[in-house]
């Protein structure tokens, strides 16, 4: 019996590695309550460096806003994020800065204007979390964050709408004519193919 449970206990691993499914410690809970992954950045906080540090490293910038106890940060950081196919995505393709909606970390704007998080994040008018937030390669001086994003995304979603995000940024799919969800719908009906 011991061997049946061993095989089946393997077979079960075995599984879960091929379809990318990951156990609940793939990311850890920082001090501040927000989950920490291995593709976020530690930074100052300013948006100008970030995005020159971006940049410089052939990556597109991320915000990604959340909040202690959002059941859909919480969603999105144990069903869609650790997923083999998104993680290493946004590891190869994206410079990824964590605001927590309600916390007191100085954060310098594109505009030079320096505020607390929380206060940041009432500037932007983000009112849900998580909010996904992506930028071009520049920005201007004098612009917001709210405004000089390319794309603002919030809610949690699931993996195939995630993954069709992440790739129609990369591909400047907001500078065309085909809408996010037109492109969605294209790219899932292939992917159920």
């Amino acid at each position: 019996m011991k061997h049946v449970i061993g095989i089946f206990a393997a077979l079960l691993l075995f599984v879960g590695i091929t379809t990318g499914a990951v156990g609940p410690a793939w990311s850890e809970m920082g001090d501040d309550g927000l989950h920490k992954t291995s593709w976020m950045r530690d930074t100052f906080k300013d948006l100008s460096e970030d995005l020159a540090e971006a940049t410089a490293e052939g990556k597109r910038l991320m915000i990604i806003i959340e909040q202690r106890g959002c059941i859909y940060c919480k969603k999105m950081h144990e069903e869609v994020f650790p997923r083999s196919e998104i993680s290493s995505f946004i590891e190869e393709n994206f410079f990824v800065v964590q605001i927590n909606m309600f916390g007191d970390v100085e954060v310098t704007d594109f505009d030079g204007e320096a505020l607390p998080e929380k206060e940041i994040v009432k500037k932007w008018g983000a009112l849900f979390t998580p909010t996904l937030m992506f930028f071009p390669e520049t920005v201007s001086g004098d612009m917001p964050a709210n405004r000089a994003a390319v794309v603002q995304m919030p809610g949690a979603f699931g993996r195939h709408t995630t993954l069709n995000l992440l790739n129609w940024v990369m591909e400047k799919g907001y500078e065309g004519e085909e809408s996010f969800q037109k492109y969605h719908a294209r790219k899932f009906a292939a992917q159920q193919q």
